[in-house]
């Protein structure tokens, strides 16, 4: 950031008396620009034994497959951004069953939660974001064309779990070996 968003100013980096991280800050105005993480909702979507994926049409990672999910928006339930994501890219009603999924990625500062569901009826079709989109058996799952380790440890998790009927929450951190490019 360069300038105050509520008067214009330019900004300092600073830690505010009281903090203990360094902030943006605006020295006209005393406003403290916090950042926070983005959080990331949607949704491992079932219709018998096949899951719902759908082929990115944006970047990052466009023509790869993932799960529908997206920025959760303000003022939205981390459910309700689930339900939204997968109607905008998939074009599906979904029932919500649980959490599923929650995973924290400090070092791009998002967190992602998926959620798990059932198709309310088989129908669906690319939505704006998407090109492509289908419902794959495990066998099916394109492993090597998946989007984000993320979709491919809920996917993992999901049919590990299924075998027992029992899905736990499950919550992981997702620390990047910089230097290597791995976690």
């Amino acid at each position: 950031m360069k300038y105050c968003s509520s008067c214009g100013q330019t900004l300092i980096v600073t830690t505010p008396p009281g903090d203990t991280r360094e902030r943006f800050v605006c020295e006209h105005c005393d406003t403290i620009h916090y950042q926070n993480p983005r959080v990331v909702t949607g949704c491992l979507v079932a219709w018998d034994d096949r899951v719902l994926l759908c082929r990115r049409d944006i970047e990052p990672r466009s023509g790869y497959w993932t799960l529908p999910a997206g920025f959760l928006e303000n003022g939205e339930t981390a459910e309700a951004g689930a339900v939204r994501e997968t109607w905008e890219e998939a074009r599906a009603r979904v029932l919500v069953d649980d959490l599923y999924t929650l995973f924290s990625l400090p070092h791009i500062s998002q967190i992602y939660m998926f959620y798990r569901g059932r198709l309310a009826a088989p129908e669906f079709s690319a939505g704006e974001e998407t090109r492509e989109v289908g419902l794959f058996s495990e066998e099916d799952i394109p492993w090597d064309e998946l989007a984000f380790p993320v979709v491919r440890q809920t996917l993992k998790h999901y049919f590990e779990d299924r075998q027992n009927d029992h899905f736990p929450v499950r919550a992981k951190d997702i620390i990047i070996d910089r230097a290597r490019r791995r976690w």
